[in-house]
């Protein structure tokens, strides 16, 4: 499913309308079993999302756009289990950053930029830019972005291991698409347990870590496709998968 924050004129900045229209998406993404992967981008092709809209914020705070406990427009604090690859179209400062940020994958355009300006405005970066970064990039990297304001190339984000790759703004989609056909190839249970897996055994001890892979590990192989997978290799075919 290909997700597009629609307000260009705004620069894609989210205010209630943006918020709750890319929570009901997410919803509509998370409940079809026939949606595998999802990509989310921008609108145009020089700013992905240019994080809150300013003149919302000082009428009416954020007010609408954190939408209960899935925080910044229903996305940023909620668990999703399917894989989201963020296609960055251009400028991703502020809640734009940090809605990549919440993305499992990002490809950006070669004229995407990266930025928590936040600072130079006197607010806070209260969708988890401080908290992602800190866990995507070196503590000296992340505190700089963090605390400067100063947004970085993609060219920049490749290099420090931001992003999983840079494309010319025409190739953008088509490249983010492609890498969403290489994991959904795959078998979607076992795709939603190794993202769960990994994510969830970050902060757990070892002990724990090998707990919740047995579990998951558990509930896979009563699957359908955990036997599938085997016999297709057997007879030297495509799986076919059920997702069950």
């Amino acid at each position: 499913m290909l997700i597009t924050l629609n307000r260009p004129k705004a620069g894609n900045s989210v205010n209630p309308d943006l918020a709750w229209g890319l929570e009901n998406a997410l919803n509509m993404a998370e409940a079809d079993p026939e949606v595998f992967a999802v990509v989310l981008t921008g609108s145009g092709s020089k700013i992905f999302c240019g994080g809150m809209d300013l003149k919302y914020l000082a009428a009416h705070g954020n007010q609408g756009v954190y939408i209960g406990e899935h925080g910044l427009a229903g996305f940023i604090e909620r668990w999703f289990s399917k894989p989201i690859i963020c296609a960055v179209n251009g400028a991703a400062m502020g809640g734009g950053c940090e809605f990549a940020l919440a993305c499992d994958l990002i490809v950006a355009a070669e004229n995407a930029r990266f930025g928590q300006p936040e600072v130079k405005r006197g607010i806070l970066a209260a969708g988890g830019g401080p908290i992602r970064l800190m866990r995507s990039v070196p503590k000296a990297i992340a505190l700089e972005l963090l605390l400067t304001g100063d947004p970085i190339s993609a060219q920049r984000a490749l290099e420090i291991g931001l992003v999983n790759k840079v494309v010319p703004v025409e190739e953008l989609i088509p490249a983010a698409l492609e890498l969403a056909e290489r994991i959904t190839v795959n078998a979607p249970i076992a795709v939603k347990g190794t993202k769960e897996l990994a994510y969830k055994s970050v902060d757990m001890d070892v002990k724990e870590a090998f707990e919740l892979s047995g579990k998951i590990r558990d509930r896979i192989y009563k699957s359908e496709d955990s036997k599938e997978g085997p016999r297709a290799f057997a007879e030297k075919r495509a799986p076919a998968w059920k997702n069950r």
